[in-house]
């Protein structure tokens, strides 16, 4: 199963849109994926899971439990000031160092409201990844000027569906 994690905890926010974009994609595929939703977080984390609390707060453990069993990931990364959102950060150094993320795969998106389609925020996000031992699938959208490229919840550029396809094709196959 391919985990989808949604990379903010904005309510409504595009990011999920996407998300679930992605995750119909890849049930075009026959592919289970399951979406996790950093804004379903429990909110005083960073106080009960973190360092020496690590392990102590249930809800945030079974985040934790389905990051650890996942194999295969995509990540959802809207732009925030010139990188990705400080809450995908904190959830990542709640994980187990280095295990969580060794030698599993990810595939990484990014979006802004921008011109830059968040290709800041995925680099410095992929230097992390492998930092921690994770491998990370060489094409990665940058969905620019998100906003404008949907309606009704649905992306109107052909060729950002298009590049999300060839990306979860290219996943499947990594």
């Amino acid at each position: 199963m391919i985990k989808i994690i949604v990379g903010t905890n904005r309510k409504n926010s595009v990011s999920k849109t996407i998300a679930q974009i992605y995750q119909g994609i890849l049930k075009e595929r026959e592919v289970e994926s399951e979406i996790l939703e950093l804004e379903q977080l429990p909110a005083d984390f960073i106080e009960t899971a973190l360092y020496e609390n690590n392990g102590k707060n249930e809800a945030y453990n079974e985040f934790h439990r389905k990051i650890a069993e996942g194999k295969k990931f995509v990540f959802i990364v809207p732009e925030y000031n010139g990188s990705f959102p400080g809450i995908l950060k904190t959830f990542i150094d709640g994980m187990t160092y280095p295990n969580t993320f060794r030698n599993k795969k990810a595939a990484l998106v990014g979006l802004s409201s921008g011109i830059g389609g968040g290709g800041i925020a995925l680099s410095h996000l992929t230097d992390i990844f492998h930092y921690l031992g994770m491998h990370v699938l060489a094409l990665k959208p940058k969905l620019a000027k998100i906003e404008q490229n949907m309606s009704d919840n649905l992306l109107t550029n052909r060729l950002y569906l298009e590049l999300l396809q060839t990306q979860a094709d290219m996943l499947l196959d990594f």
